[in-house]
């Protein structure tokens, strides 16, 4: 479930008029755009970057970089711009960074659709004029450079159909590479890479019924190796994505400086699709709702852009 509220009924030329005195004059009115912005849907989003720029001519994009800053600009960008748009824009920065993110590749990889995936790459090309493949192999080495650009490069069947054969066997094939400690086996990547993801699942439950434990415990965590942390995040998105992003979010906001970057794109990429499931399973594993998390981690207008995605203004009163 989303935490989106956003109206149903919405003018997108009088949302335009009101953002247009939010950025007028000296400084902005950040309360106005987060309760415009905040509460609109992608359709809706887009209706008004369409009426903002017929009636002012102007990019309401690049009018809002222009007038905010810091994390609160990061936010409001990311999610004023259309979802696949965006994701575009969160690989390239996760790619063409100093070290490349893979987690975000992963996510962006494992979690959505094929349809979704292929809408990011056809973003990318038309954003930065090069496919992502093109400049995960740039930026990247070795086995995880092989596993980014097979998991990027796949369109996965999406249908739920299970071969149970197959998910015995390549459990079997797993478990071997694990045990001979050749974990970086093209198997390894062929399995994670090319099969859908119910059938995935039946291969990981098939290993944990066969081994006593899931593959994850198995592949045991090793920070120097990122092929092994990005190989364990590609499981984890495809097994239960939710219960990843609730594990992300709990460690972005407990380090003594929080993780800020991902905080904010966990909750900008998933607030119109499954956060309300996410919370309830952050608020399972420690006790504490996300939005109180949030609330007591984060400070003005990017705190509150972020509890109105959450669905949760009435604790900035």
């Amino acid at each position: 479930m989303a935490t989106l509220c956003a109206p149903e009924n919405h003018s997108p030329v009088a949302d335009a008029e009101l953002m247009r005195q939010a950025v007028q004059g000296w400084g902005s009115d950040e309360k106005t755009i987060v309760n415009i912005i905040g509460r609109r849907n992608a359709v809706q989003r887009k209706l008004i970057r369409g009426a903002y720029e017929e009636i002012y001519q102007e990019d309401l994009v690049k009018r809002l970089e222009s007038e905010l800053s810091g994390d609160f600009e990061k936010a409001v960008y990311q999610w004023i711009l259309d979802p696949a748009d965006r994701n575009a824009v969160l690989a390239n920065v996760a790619v063409t960074q100093l070290a490349t993110d893979y987690r975000v590749i992963v996510e962006l990889s494992c979690t959505q659709s094929s349809q979704e995936l292929l809408a990011v790459k056809r973003a990318y090309q038309a954003r930065y004029k090069h496919s992502l493949e093109e400049d995960l192999a740039a930026h990247t080495s070795g086995d995880l450079r092989k596993l980014l650009v097979a998991l990027v490069g796949i369109y996965r069947y999406d249908g739920n159909e299970i071969d149970a054969h197959l998910a015995n066997s390549e459990a079997n094939v797993l478990h071997n590479a694990i045990e001979e400690k050749v974990l970086n086996h093209n198997e390894i990547i062929r399995i994670v890479s090319t099969r859908s993801k119910a059938q995935l699942m039946a291969t990981f439950n098939r290993y944990k019924d066969d081994y006593g434990t899931s593959i994850t415990k198995h592949l045991v965590d090793d920070p120097a190796n990122q092929y092994l942390a990005a190989i364990r995040t590609a499981i984890r998105c495809i097994n239960d994505p939710k219960k990843y992003y609730a594990k992300i979010l709990r460690n972005a906001l407990n380090k003594p400086g929080i993780e800020e970057d991902t905080l904010t794109r966990v909750i900008v990429t998933r607030a119109e699709k499954d956060l309300e499931d996410i919370n309830e399973l952050f608020y399972k594993r420690n006790s504490v709702s996300l939005d109180h998390a949030v609330s007591k981690n984060t400070r003005g207008n990017y705190k509150a852009f972020l509890l109105t995605l959450l669905g949760k203004e009435d604790l900035l009163m």
